[in-house]
């Protein structure tokens, strides 16, 4: 299943086998590698979790222009829990700067909001990370505290009807 975006085109596909090395490829600016793992390191435990929902983050500049890999994000949201997890999400240094991460944002808030038994979808984040703790707070998440990593957590809560 894949998610097209209202706020840009951002597509969310599964990742397929053959994306697996230039989504490796990918990369945060350098003062921001510290606040979010490698793709590759994600693509690993991805391997290794069956709860893990890794996705690719396409891109299309508008109609008849080929759609480019800008981003990766990850989540879970196992069938037993009411809680989905959001804990990666990059957007290539190259890409930045532009929105994209929004997009990509409110693209898997729109995939988990689909699945019936979630609530509530949380994510942690690096306190010092102001871009990200502007970009959730803005889409509605509620910082809660520090987790025992010194990460905070934010959570979104909605009404199902």
């Amino acid at each position: 299943m894949s998610t097209a975006s209202p706020i840009a085109a951002i597509r969310l596909a599964p990742v397929a086998p053959a994306d697996r090395d230039r989504l490796a490829a990918l990369a945060v600016a350098p003062d921001q590698a510290g606040f979010v793992a490698s793709n590759a390191a994600s693509l690993e435990e991805a391997d290794e979790d069956p709860d893990a929902r890794p996705r690719a983050l396409w891109l299309s500049d508008g109609p008849g222009s080929a759609e480019r890999l800008v981003g990766f994000l990850m989540y879970e949201a196992p069938s037993g829990d009411t809680e989905a997890r959001i804990y990666r999400l990059m957007i290539d240094r190259a890409e930045q700067g532009r929105g994209l991460g929004k997009a990509a944002l409110q693209a898997v808030l729109g995939e988990i909001r689909a699945l019936a038994h979630i609530q509530e979808i949380s994510i942690c984040y690096d306190p010092g990370n102001a871009a990200a703790r502007h970009m959730y707070g803005q889409a509605g998440f509620v910082e809660e505290g520090l987790d025992e990593d010194g990460e905070m957590i934010a959570r979104l809560l909605w009404p199902k009807i």
